[in-house]
């Protein structure tokens, strides 16, 4: 089978979207399909990316090079809908399936926007032309969000990377892994530790994350008197990551806006961490079994949660039990077969 990827994000471009999207492409060639992936992240050069990936990928098509390659393909998959590379289907019909990631909403946070304003139109048509697509959902929040009939098939994680180590030494307790942004909740956290303080505990929290928050997050720090119990480490990838995260209790996830999926909540608890997440959205969905959620925002539950974990170390032994099965289903191999299973229904 030839399966077109459309991706707006892609490597060298790093995050969960381009992630995802190589996971697929990698998949499906491994299980014996012909890939092409489109992006508009530009790349080093076409020999790079022939040395990197075991399929074609090419950047910033032109108009006539996304027809032909619509005409090329037996089923055009897109890793999010974008209008733009959907309008070929309109003079050559293929079979469309289209992975939602993320909430089909307009700047004002509404289902189909108000008012005149571009975005609000963007909305509306994606809502429209989505209607003639065969529609994935990462989770049953994205579903729900939908008007029309969704898929839920929960995202995959790097199973190959995020694993736990052998005799890794679990010596710390809270780590927050993530972009320094208001919306990720940070500040949140630490006015948790800042509680807990008050009640004679004080865990040790590391940040692992870059961005513009992080002055302010410092300041708080300081402003919480919690200094000694938190450590900015900046921004950790690969196995230095892995191995830090191997080193601590307790994932932190504690987003204030309603997280599409939440990924790295997979990727700690893989690495043997139990995760306490906002319930907002599809995170509960990532968590399963595997840890607590709390009311999106609420620094009383938060601290009631952490208090509770931190007091009785063998209910952590409880959630890391439910790992494993939980995984099994979000490994990168069993997530791809079940894209296919979809994508093959629609080809009939």
């Amino acid at each position: 089978m030839k399966i077109l990827i459309s991706s707006s994000l892609f490597y060298p471009s790093l995050g969960g979207s381009e992630t995802d999207a190589e996971i697929f492409a990698r998949e499906f060639t491994r299980l014996g399909h012909v890939i092409k992936v489109i992006t508009r992240i530009p790349g080093t050069n076409i020999a790079a990316d022939s040395s990197e990936f075991p399929f074609e990928v090419i950047r910033q098509p032109s108009p006539i090079q996304l027809l032909k390659l619509v005409h090329w393909c037996d089923v055009y998959f897109h890793n999010g809908i974008i209008l733009k590379d959907a309008l070929p289907l309109l003079i050559i019909p293929r079979p469309w399936i289209v992975r939602h990631q993320s909430w089909i909403r307009s700047i004002d946070g509404t289902l189909t926007g108000i008012g005149g304003n571009s975005s609000s139109w963007r909305v509306r048509l994606k809502h429209f032309f989505v209607r003639f697509s065969v529609s994935i959902s990462i989770s049953q929040a994205i579903a729900n969000h939908l008007r029309y009939p969704s898929t839920v098939i929960p995202n995959p994680y790097r199973d190959n990377l995020f694993r736990v180590i052998p005799d890794s030494a679990r010596t710390k307790d809270l780590v927050f892994l993530g972009r320094l942004v208001s919306e990720k909740g940070v500040g949140v956290l630490l006015e948790a530790l800042g509680k807990l303080k008050q009640w004679e505990l004080k865990p040790q929290l590391t940040i692992i994350g870059k961005g513009p928050e992080e002055p302010k997050l410092r300041q708080q720090v300081i402003d919480l008197e919690i200094t000694e119990q938190v450590t900015f480490v900046g921004a950790k990838v690969g196995e230095e990551l892995v191995n830090f995260l191997n080193k601590h209790q307790i994932m932190v996830v504690s987003s204030l806006y309603d997280e599409p999926f939440g990924v790295v909540a997979l990727e700690g608890i893989a690495c043997g961490c139990v995760v306490v997440g906002s319930e907002g959205g599809g995170l509960k969905d990532a968590i399963g079994s595997c840890g607590v959620t709390f009311p999106n925002g609420d620094v009383n539950a938060l601290t009631q949660t952490l208090f509770d974990l931190l007091s009785n170390p063998k209910k952590l032994d409880i959630y890391r039990g439910n790992a494993e099965f939980h995984l099994s289903r979000h490994k990168q191999a069993e997530v791809a077969k079940a894209y296919l299973q979809v994508i093959e229904a629609a080809l009939q």
